[in-house]
């Protein structure tokens, strides 16, 4: 119950700040990062080159609304039909869940203090977006909301999608300030 109303504080809070600021446009990223300090799968530099999708295991550097504000974004692990955490924790009937396990790594002055359950959106092939629940999965533990990452640090966090049983799963996104800064990351499942 705190969770939840974490989560809806969190998200009023973000709306109510998007609302003041500027332009609504927003621009999708898919290009994986490869630089040094981050370095990506081999397969994903090779993919990059190309002009491909960025995929599971890439890198993204996305960009806040503030100035300073920056992540590297990496989509570590997809578990599909995750089964939550305890007996109580179940899908609606013809639901899924969907875990995706994210990691953040704070790389501008501010730090990162979000809730990244906010952040992320599921899409199917037919171009539904699904957004974050708050169930906990045995795909692994959830990101603390908020999380607070100082800069230069990172944190590894699972957020859990409920879905039609049917569906299929086409890409995931993320965009810093609760989804709504202007840049989004983007990766092909």
């Amino acid at each position: 119950m705190r969770r939840t109303a974490a989560l809806l504080l969190t998200a009023g809070l973000v709306t109510l700040g998007a609302t003041a600021c500027g332009p609504t446009d927003s621009s999708v990223s898919t290009t994986a990062k490869t630089s040094a300090a981050a370095p990506a799968k081999s397969s994903a530099a090779k993919s990059d080159a190309k002009g491909s999708a960025a995929k599971l295991g890439d890198t993204i550097a996305l960009k806040g609304s503030e100035a300073g504000t920056t992540a590297d974004v990496t989509v570590v692990k997809l578990a599909d039909n995750a089964e939550g955490a305890d007996e109580f924790t179940k899908p609606a009937d013809g639901k899924r869940f969907v875990a995706v396990q994210f990691r953040i790594k704070a790389t501008g002055a501010k730090g990162y203090n979000d809730a990244p359950q906010n952040s992320a959106k599921l899409i199917d092939a037919q171009g539904q977006a699904y957004g974050a629940g708050v169930e906990d999965t045995k795909a692994g533990p959830a990101f603390q909301v908020p999380a607070t990452i100082a800069s230069g640090e990172s944190a590894l966090g699972f957020v859990t999608f409920e879905v039609p049983a049917d569906a299929k799963l086409a890409k995931v996104q993320f965009a810093l300030d609760s989804g709504f800064a202007q840049q989004t990351g983007q990766w092909a499942l």
